[in-house]
């Protein structure tokens, strides 16, 4: 008898232990883009990269706040003064059903892509055989497209 006590015992002690020591879990909710034409860009991300505008609580016209995935969302926000130099690494990837369709949405509006090595007009493969292509939004932002499916 004293051993089940002292089994059940140690049972609700390391179950209660083990969740007053957990750390809850970060999630993505949203990232968030400086730029020096709300319109231009808020076009550029609509009618481009195809994502949905969201409500934003400003209604200033500063804030476009657009969906980007699953509870996530990005916010492109008026102001800055100059664009930027960025640096490719330093990139936001959406994954596209082909990025073969994806390229001729960007020649027909014509918009520049690359490589991961900087060719033009070429995609690089990985070597999981994802495509991708990589290209700058109008300040500058790298973003890279791939068919990634998951």
């Amino acid at each position: 008898m004293n051993k089940s006590l002292l089994v059940l015992l140690i049972v609700v002690l390391s179950f209660s232990t083990s969740i007053s020591f957990a750390q809850p879990r970060a999630v993505i909710n949203h990232v968030a883009i400086y730029v020096t034409d709300i319109q231009k860009s808020g076009d550029f991300y609509k009618n481009i990269i195809g994502l949905d505008t969201i409500p934003e609580p400003f209604h200033d016209g500063a804030h476009i706040w657009l969906r980007i995935g699953p509870g996530a969302a990005m916010h492109i926000i008026q102001g800055a003064r100059a664009h930027k130099e960025y640096f490719k690494n330093d990139h936001t990837c959406f994954s596209v059903a082909t990025v073969d369709a994806f390229i001729e949405v960007l020649k027909k509006n014509a918009i520049p892509f690359e490589d991961v090595s900087g060719n033009k007009n070429v995609y690089s493969k990985r070597p999981d055989g994802v495509k991708q292509i990589w290209l700058q939004d109008p300040d500058g932002y790298w973003l890279e497209i791939n068919d990634a499916k998951d």
